[in-house]
């Protein structure tokens, strides 16, 4: 049975990943480029994208347990400078005070988020959690732009097929279709299983891949950085080992649940 990254080295990988961002946007050609993996996306969309983010979960976990989402006015800033060097000292300084915010707060301080319904908690080690795949995925869409993708750190991808399937999978919405079992196998020898039913859906880790459960109505086994890559849609399904109903994994990502 896996165990989740601990709160430090969340926030070690969370530099690292926010440096190797700053460096794949640095070496593209152009910030006018257009990010293959973010349909509509430049790469100056993605950079303004991040930044914002950063700012924005910063000011949320500062502000400590709350109901409702922090109104714009408290973390917005001036409009982002269109000169590379600016728009990346600017991105450096967002990514720099949510690292500090979240290290004066520490791993268990209460936040809101948009995932309460989820497995996840809500405090701001769930969020260094996220944040953390947030950047890692971005940095491989900006290194596709520029040219040179890298796989994703395999501490980081394992910890993200668990995160994304405790935090952006699970829901109480009904699932619209006849309910369902899907398993995810990571070739590392991690397992997850994502029950589908009326009453939404939830996420199981498995221990021995599955041994001794019913079989799944459909399973994807591949790396932990391809589950990753297609957990959020930057590569597809079908070159992937499929067992079962591959329909299941369209469905799932046309899904768009409101709770």
């Amino acid at each position: 049975m896996q165990e989740t990254l601990e709160f430090l080295d969340l926030l070690r990988l969370n530099d690292e990943r926010s440096a190797a961002f700053r460096d794949a946007v640095a070496s593209a050609p152009s910030l006018d480029a257009q990010v293959p993996s973010c349909p509509g996306w430049t790469l100056f969309d993605l950079l303004r994208h991040l930044g914002e983010g950063r700012r924005t979960w910063a000011a949320i976990v500062a502000a400590g347990p709350a109901d409702a989402p922090l109104a714009k006015s408290v973390w917005d800033t001036p409009a982002a400078p269109r000169e590379r060097e600016a728009l990346l000292d600017r991105w450096s300084a967002s990514a720099q005070q949510l690292l500090y915010t979240l290290r004066e707060s520490g791993p268990d301080r209460g936040c809101w988020t948009w995932w309460g319904a989820s497995q996840s908690p809500q405090t701001a080690g769930a969020v260094a959690r996220h944040q953390l795949q947030e950047i890692t995925v971005h940095t491989y869409d900006a290194q596709l732009t520029a040219g040179a993708a890298q796989p994703l750190p395999d501490e980081v991808a394992l910890d993200g097929v668990d995160e994304f399937l405790h935090t952006c999978c699970v829901t109480t919405a009904a699932w619209p279709h006849e309910p369902a079992t899907v398993d995810y196998h990571a070739t590392e020898g991690h397992s997850w299983r994502l029950t589908l039913s009326a009453d939404g859906a939830r996420t199981t880790r498995l221990p021995d891949a599955g041994a001794g459960l019913p079989t799944a109505d459909a399973s994807l086994r591949a790396t932990a950085d391809e589950l990753v890559l297609a957990l959020y849609g930057r590569v597809p399904v079908d070159p992937l080992k499929v067992e079962g109903d591959p329909r299941l994994f369209d469905q799932l990502l046309a899904w768009e649940p409101e709770e």
